[in-house]
């Protein structure tokens, strides 16, 4: 049976090549997308405006394999790659549709990423506070085709910084 994941971490496409390449032996599925806002037709060029409200997003389908693939491991997988201490930027992205966010599809969900995030704060982040909004899923929204796989398809395209993996 699949599930499905959903992370907001900055920029989209270093987003999902993260994912890719991390869980490249892994029988996963990546989207890109918009979602945690208000307009119910978002589009790139609305949504780098701030106005809709939507994050630029990753949705990842995936089916649980034990120890190697679970909700709790994509989650801390998520913290590692991305900085959630900063609110609505990653490195030299800034605005609401960069912002951290665990989209939750069920309470199971939310449950796990409270508790995850408690276990990273504690652990990797002392002295910082993680901002990563926890929310239960909403509409979500296909980005345009060419921004699919867009660093698969465009190997020295812009990837942020910021994201790389911290331990």
């Amino acid at each position: 049976m699949t599930e499905q994941a959903t992370f907001a971490a900055g920029c989209f496409w270093g987003v999902e090549k993260a994912f890719q390449r991390f869980y490249k032996n892994e029988n996963i599925k990546t989207s890109v997308g918009y979602t945690g806002g208000s307009d119910s037709t978002p589009n790139y060029q609305k949504v780098c405006t701030g106005h809709t409200e939507h994050a630029e997003a990753i949705q990842i389908t995936y089916t649980p394999n034990g120890d190697k693939i679970n909700y709790a491991n994509l989650v801390e997988f998520f913290y590692r790659m991305h900085d959630p201490t900063t609110r609505n930027a990653q490195g030299p992205d800034r605005g609401t549709q960069y912002r951290s966010a665990i989209f939750y599809h069920s309470p199971e969900q939310e449950a796990i990423a409270r508790q995850v995030t408690a276990e990273v704060q504690e652990k990797h982040y002392k002295g910082q506070t993680i901002v990563t909004e926890i929310v239960p899923a909403g509409a979500w929204f296909d980005a345009e085709e060419y921004h699919q796989k867009y660093l698969d398809k465009n190997p020295s395209g812009y990837e942020c910084p910021s994201h790389f993996l911290r331990w």
